[in-house]
Parts: structure tokens; C-alpha cells; sequence
């Protein structure tokens, strides 16, 4: 499979020297939201479909325990005063994302800043928030820590890419 220029293959979706600055943990917070808002079971299904059908790395746990990766709705119904489960993947050896089953209106993830440096590594992270948005047909966003509702970037549905949405020289 050649990847041709125009197909994302020659042409990233953001560069580097444009957004590094929304990627500096000082002023981000290190471990910024993204979400799914809008969601529902079968869209946190879809991930978990997903990762499994690229061949994600990846390690389900409730609290100290790792378990096999359950089917979302079971995940979704637990009690309320159970832990909150984690779903990590790892698109990459050195790129990890947490899942967070918080609620199932909202397919809710973290990322770590501090490994996403560089044109390299932001194109992995685009590219997972693109497969991401593509299965689910829904934007992907992405908020600093602790202001959710500012999204900063994220995949756009109808351009089919990962755009900016917050002028990154505006603090």
C-alpha cells in the first residue's frame, strides 16, 4: 500500500512549528482531555472494535487488576461506586492514550504532552484521532486539563482531517 501525496500520506494535518505551543505542558497541563462528545454505548463499542482491529497495543483494568476487554455496555453498567475501569492504547510503542469510562455519553481519553513532541509523534496523534473520528462519525476534540468545553483542536467530520480550532498564539 503506497501512500500517495493528498491522501494524508504526503501532507500532515497539522504541523509541528504551527501548534507546539498547545502541546507545552506548562500551558496545556500535561495530560489535556479528548473526547467524543454526543456519544453512546455503541460508539464506545466502536472504539473498542477499533483497537482491537488495528492490532492496538492495549490493557484493560479495573483498579490494580488487568482483565480482558470487556464489551462496553458491560463496562457502561457497572455501579456506580465501583472504580472507574482504564482502557490504555498504545498507537504506537511510544504514544499511550487512557481511556476513561466515565459516562456512556461521552468516549472520554487522555494523552501525556510530554510524549507527543515533534512532527513524528503529532502525526501519530492525529491519525489516531482521525481513525477515531472516521469510525464513529462524530468530532474528536481535544481541551487543555481541567477546561473541557475550549477545545483547542480536533478532527473535523466533513474535512475528514485533524484541524485547529483555537488561534494557537491566543492564551
Amino acid at each position: 500500500m503506497g501512500r500517495r501525496a493528498g491522501q494524508h500520506g504526503g501532507v500532515a494535518d497539522l504541523l509541528w512549528d504551527d501548534v507546539k505551543c498547545l502541546f507545552d505542558p506548562d500551558l496545556m497541563g500535561s495530560l489535556p482531555d479528548v473526547r467524543v462528545p454526543d456519544a453512546s454505548v455503541e460508539d464506545w463499542q466502536a472504539v473498542l472494535d477499533l483497537v482491537a482491529a488495528k492490532g492496538w497495543k492495549c490493557q484493560y483494568s479495573e483498579g490494580e487488576r488487568v482483565l480482558p476487554v470487556p464489551r462496553a455496555e458491560a463496562v457502561l453498567s457497572r455501579p456506580a461506586d465501583a472504580e472507574c475501569p482504564d482502557l490504555r492504547v498504545w498507537p504506537t510503542a511510544y504514544v499511550l492514550a487512557i481511556f476513561r469510562f466515565y459516562a456512556d455519553d461521552e468516549v472520554d481519553f487522555d494523552v501525556d504532552l510530554r510524549e507527543l513532541q515533534g512532527q513524528e509523534r503529532l502525526d501519530v496523534f492525529c491519525g489516531f484521532l482521525r481513525e477515531i473520528g472516521r469510525r464513529l462519525g462524530k468530532p474528536v476534540l481535544m481541551d487543555p486539563e481541567g477546561d473541557s468545553d475550549h477545545p483547542v483542536l480536533g478532527f473535523d467530520v466533513e474535512a475528514d482531517r485533524v484541524v485547529l480550532l483555537a488561534d494557537p498564539q491566543v492564551r
